[in-house]
């Protein structure tokens, strides 16, 4: 197969896995959810959600701390993916017109791998702060969890 056709279908794949992605991801938080909140209800949610998470793991108020730093990154990094405009719609521009507007898809592809490769240090760090401060077993109890998949905690 010649060069220039592979890297066109392979992009194509990719451009499709990562607009299906996205359009079967966005109804879900549609309105909803930790990014649509405002500051004091999303507050309130990460306060709910360190206590949870407190309870499950023992942690004290030093780990916890480490842990609503975890969910600030968390939410910077969903908001700045998120952009400031609805990413449906930027989608649905990019098939708006007769042909497919390649150049717009790349732009926004581009955007998000930036907001990524941005974001991703310092919530690796707080993730790493977090994880690095539990006791052994509270580690274990992580693995555990991670280990049941969907189910989590509340299973």
């Amino acid at each position: 197969m010649k060069p220039w056709l592979k890297r066109t279908l392979i992009g194509l794949f990719g451009a499709g896995i990562l607009f299906g992605g996205l359009a079967a991801c966005s109804h879900r938080y549609h309105g909803h959810g930790w990014q649509a909140m405002s500051d004091e209800d999303a507050a309130k949610a990460k306060a709910r959600m360190v206590e949870r998470i407190g309870n499950k793991l023992d942690l004290d108020d030093a780990q916890k701390a480490k842990l609503g730093a975890v969910a600030d990154q968390w939410r910077a990094q969903r908001q700045a993916l998120r952009g400031a405009t609805d990413p449906r719609s930027e989608i649905r521009s990019l098939v708006a017109g007769p042909t497919f507007d390649r150049v717009k898809a790349k732009a926004f592809v581009d955007g998000k791998a930036q907001a990524i490769e941005a974001g991703a240090p310092a919530l690796i760090a707080a993730v790493g702060d977090f994880y690095d401060s539990l006791k052994p077993e509270q580690q274990q109890k992580v693995r555990e969890f991670m280990a049941r998949g969907r189910r989590g905690w509340g299973g």
